[in-house]
């Protein structure tokens, strides 16, 4: 059956999330992993870990309909519980059992999980989510990443950068074997730059929605009042020097309930890239590689720079972007002059009041 030779092991791939450099289990991507007797869905993004669950709940009903579900909590748990949802019911349907708050586990889920893996119920697929907020459970993991109860390990780790985002939102597409041009998807990617469930969210609105190409005008169509006041879009406007246009759009997006600490990040991230590319040399493919960009991202920081930029203003750009971080942070009362005072030094490449 597939089962057994999906139980059996699986293919390798790297090691990610939480994982031990030397873990003895298949590492699975949660895009498509495979059951096992003990699969460790570990890692914080919760995105990534829902997915991959959702896909090994997937596989099982596809089948054997009658795979018995249950969910269980380890840091609210009774006693026995374990044993008793993975035994063999009276008809021998195949059972899934996903286990939340493994990071927070009891002591009796510790000790009974310890001792359930050594040898797993026949037929029974045990998903242990571990988010890494916590060393509590390391033992089990260990023990599971040795190779004990023939597990694999689906790695969910946090997706923070630009980059990582756009990888994401390209998989979505990749995934459903559909094309989204670039200038769509960096819109999208930017749409949504502050909250990866929501950007998840939009690529599926748009695969369910939208037949054939995601172009740039379909997510203008479906986003673009998100897009038009987005942080991003703020930060590249006065980035490119466009003065009166950046205070328009950051009073455009702070009047659509925009939160003044993600607008600095944004401002902050674009110009950590600039910096990185600023006096490199070398094609954009050779400078992505040494400081571990996409080369869309260094073509992008590249045109930035060539609207008027110096290293004297750059330092003076990240100079006020820090002194703004800090403002609205608590360090001043009115964070939305600090916003304003931001935009002023970064879109006039000047100090404020110059």
């Amino acid at each position: 059956m597939a089962a057994a030779s999906a139980r059996s092991g699986g293919r390798t791939a790297r090691a990610g999330g939480n994982s031990s450099a030397k873990t003895k289990i298949p590492q699975q991507s949660w895009r498509n992993p495979q059951p096992a007797p003990i699969v460790l869905v570990s890692g914080p993004e919760e995105v990534c870990a829902e997915r991959g669950i959702g896909a090994i709940r997937d596989y099982l009903k596809a089948e054997d309909p009658s795979v018995e579900v249950t969910d269980i909590r380890a840091d609210d748990y009774t006693a026995g519980t374990l044993l008793a949802v993975t035994s063999p019911s009276l008809f021998g349907e195949p059972r899934l059992v996903r286990v939340a708050g493994v990071e927070k586990c009891s002591d009796a889920f510790l000790d009974e999980a310890l001792k359930y893996i050594e040898a797993p119920q026949e037929g029974a697929t045990l998903v242990l989510r571990h988010t890494g907020a916590t060393v509590r459970g390391k033992k089990l993991l260990d023990a599971i990443r040795s190779g004990v109860g023939g597990g694999a390990e689906v790695p969910c780790p946090a997706i923070k950068r630009d980059a990582e985002r756009h990888d994401f939102a390209a998989g979505e597409f990749k995934a459903a074997r559909r094309a989204i041009a670039p200038k769509a998807l960096q819109a999208l990617t930017s749409a949504f730059a502050d909250d990866l469930t929501e950007l998840a969210g939009a690529c599926q609105q748009l695969l369910a929605d939208v037949d054939g190409d995601i172009t740039a005008e379909v997510v203008a169509r479906y986003y673009g009042g998100r897009v038009e006041t987005n942080a991003f879009t703020v930060a590249a406007t006065a980035i490119a020097g466009q003065y009166g246009e950046a205070l328009v759009a950051l009073r455009h997006a702070l009047a659509s309930g925009a939160d003044p600490v993600p607008m600095v990040a944004a401002f902050a991230m674009k110009m950590r890239t600039m910096a990185r590319v600023a006096g490199q040399r070398g094609s954009s493919r050779d400078i992505a590689m040494r400081v571990g960009m996409k080369d869309w991202q260094v073509d992008r920081a590249r045109r930035d720079l060539q609207t008027g930029w110096s290293p004297r203003s750059l330092g003076a750009a990240i100079q006020a972007i820090a002194r703004a971080d800090a403002e609205v942070k608590g360090a001043s009362r009115d964070p939305i002059f600090a916003l304003e005072r931001m935009v002023t030094v970064v879109a006039t490449r000047r100090p404020f009041g110059t």
